[in-house]
């Protein structure tokens, strides 16, 4: 906020940005003014936005849920040229697909955005209960301070069901059928970390891939999916060209596969990719600045589940196993080869010390590698 006119803090429903934006409506006191665009009252002094915004301009504007008025971005850059001051605004959206189209037309070079994302691991206690019990309920709060994983499941239910009937149709201005968006969400739970298919997925819900495709569009931009894209190398080689989908909260995920406790999870068919999924998104979620995530899969059995890229070149390349005595496969070796890559990773649970498996690979815990990205690990 000290350096540009507007800053969008978007993030998922539930995950604390409006508890953030009221902590910094009171620090400042009198030199801010909230608005929630979901509160009627606040909604209709929007009539006319020019006067209210200049009438206005010695204070700093919060303005939550935004996408509920895309076209108060054209006014706000009219607003923001006529008296550019660092600072003014702090918007607050949950749906990144309106939010960002609006403020690419109009806010270009005025705005600067910031995911808030639910809690993350360094974020909380360092110890391995923690790790396990981040890993089983997800990091948005009302599941993550629930008393028990009784009441987080709960929570999740209410939450799942909000977002389904409530929140998707107010988001992006569409009506869906509640229980056609359920049944893709849980088909999604069941084919967490795998290639997408939406032919698949159509011929399961008997609608057409084109509407499969912007459904999960639509789970995308609501924070709740991540699309993992394949990394084209230029190796010669065929390459997987269909992203990877992942459900980004893992409580979201195992509530949807109706997994309750960690003795279900450690049993269920699906542990290794709930794993694999967990530690993607906690390294995704905290990447500097112009480092991007992919993943790398061949026809021929070259696989790696994380492949981070800088410009256009790899940095370093991830593998995630769900033990503490892992293996280099053959699939690995033969990744690390084609990308030519120098840092190369495998990611265990726990907090084990890091130990080199191979002279070109290392293998760290997660909440070690993550403390270590914005060193020498990414370089």
């Amino acid at each position: 906020m000290r350096l540009f006119p507007a800053v969008g803090l978007i993030g998922p429903r539930q995950c604390g940005k409006t508890t953030l934006a009221r902590q910094i409506q009171a620090e400042m006191g009198p030199k801010a003014v909230y608005y929630d665009l979901e509160d009627p009252a606040d909604y209709s002094r929007f009539a006319d936005p020019g006067l209210l915004l200049n009438n206005l301009s010695a204070k700093t504007i919060i303005i939550d849920e935004i996408q509920r008025r895309p076209e108060l971005f054209s006014v706000l850059r009219s607003v923001i040229d006529k008296n550019r001051k660092n600072g003014r605004f702090l918007l607050l959206g949950s749906a990144s697909p309106e939010m960002i189209r609006g403020a690419s037309e109009s806010l270009a070079g005025r705005i600067a955005y910031i995911e808030a994302t639910p809690f993350h691991l360094s974020e909380l206690p360092q110890d391995n209960e923690t790790e396990n019990k981040h890993w089983l309920r997800g990091g948005f709060p009302g599941s993550w301070l629930a008393r028990n994983n009784s009441n987080a499941q709960t929570w999740m239910a209410a939450f799942a069901r909000t977002f389904i009937e409530r929140d998707l149709n107010t988001l992006f201005g569409t009506t869906f059928e509640p229980s056609l968006m359920f049944r893709l969400w849980r088909m999604l739970a069941h084919h967490h970390g795998q290639i997408w298919n939406a032919a698949s997925f159509a011929k399961g819900l008997d609608i057409s891939p084109v509407t499969v495709n912007r459904y999960a569009d639509y789970l995308e931009g609501a924070f709740m999916v991540r699309k993992l894209q394949p990394w084209s190398a230029n190796t010669g080689k065929r390459l997987t060209k269909s992203p990877k989908l992942y459900l980004r909260d893992p409580g979201i995920l195992h509530y949807l596969l109706g997994i309750h406790d960690r003795n279900t999870l450690l049993n269920h068919p699906s542990v290794g990719y709930s794993w694999e999924g967990y530690v993607i998104e906690q390294i995704c979620s905290r990447l500097p600045e112009n480092t991007f995530p992919f993943f790398y899969r061949t026809h021929d059995g070259a696989e790696m589940d994380l492949v981070i890229v800088k410009g256009v070149k790899p940095v370093a390349c991830v593998e995630v196993k769900l033990t503490t005595a892992p293996s280099v496969s053959r699939g690995m070796t033969q990744s690390i080869m084609d990308l030519g890559c120098k840092n190369n990773y495998i990611i265990t649970p726990g907090e084990a010390e890091q130990w080199k498996i191979r002279e070109d690979i290392t293998v760290y815990g997660l909440r070690d590698f993550i403390g270590g990205m914005n060193g020498k690990l990414l370089k």
